[in-house]
């Protein structure tokens, strides 16, 4: 099993492309053998390529309604950037946990359905209510001018919480995206973390604690659920961390700071 858990060059400048490499399909350039040699040791970087692809959701956004669009076309269309810049890679990981936890009796059958490319009625079922919910929230979000506060928080939140599950919680497969990434430390994970979270706090000051207390306890409950449904973390398991984060962000935000 590969594993990075090391604290040696906690931070190098790289990591950042190397982390927005692997999180989206943007057309970065990145050292490729630099790149694996790191592995999981960037993933402290992973909130900084959150808050590049939030940036550019946020510019389309923000065109949008400068050329008078309605709050809920402009929050489809942020969306929709996302989704297409991230190669709906974390969309793909929530459909294939919900139909690989939720579908199989036992952790064999249940890597397997994650493992199929195929989708069943789980998959559809989450994807439907996660776009639909993160929809709703984020026209709210816009119509109070939080366009770029919320679209922020939730990308730099919910992918900060993947490294510490990352750290904790062993690979459930000898195989897949994760394991070839393999496991950071706990420094890196905190650095992950204490970045989200000081960015958070920036933009909303002590109103950002809910914000921050939904993401932790929701990856918790994710890491909780995968734990004891197929033994530890795989790739669909993360994916699908960020984007239950994210939902559980922007309702929050919408109940308590609009």
């Amino acid at each position: 099993m590969k594993d990075n858990r090391d604290n040696s060059s906690l931070m190098v400048l790289s990591d950042v492309p190397a982390a927005l490499g692997l999180l989206s399909r943007l057309p970065v350039r990145v050292d490729t053998q630099r790149a694996t040699a790191r592995g999981a040791k960037a993933a402290w970087a992973y909130p900084l390529a959150g808050l590049i692809l939030a940036l550019i959701a946020c510019a389309v956004g923000q065109i949008a309604l400068w050329a008078g669009l309605t709050p809920a076309l402009t929050a489809g269309l942020v969306l929709a950037t996302l989704v297409i810049i991230t190669g709906a890679m974390h969309e793909d990981g929530l459909a294939d946990a919900a139909d690989g936890l939720w579908g199989g009796w036992d952790t064999a059958r249940r890597l397997a359905i994650m493992k199929d490319s195929s989708i069943g009625a789980y998959g559809v079922i989450a994807l439907t209510l996660g776009l639909g919910l993160r929809w709703h929230a984020l026209t709210l979000a816009i119509d109070h001018n939080l366009l770029w506060h919320a679209v922020i928080a939730a990308a730099m939140l919910s992918r900060a919480v993947m490294v510490p599950i990352m750290a904790r919680l062993p690979h459930a497969r000898d195989t897949g995206l994760s394991h070839s990434v393999g496991r950071p430390g706990k420094t890196p994970a905190r650095i992950a973390e204490g970045t989200a979270i000081i960015a958070t706090l920036i933009m909303f000051q002590l109103g950002g604690l809910w914000l921050i207390a939904a993401a932790l306890l929701t990856a918790t409950a994710c890491a909780l659920i995968a734990k004891a449904k197929i033994g530890g973390q795989t790739g669909d398991i993360l994916g699908a961390t960020q984007q239950v984060s994210e939902i559980a962000i922007l309702l929050t935000l919408t109940a308590t700071l609009i």
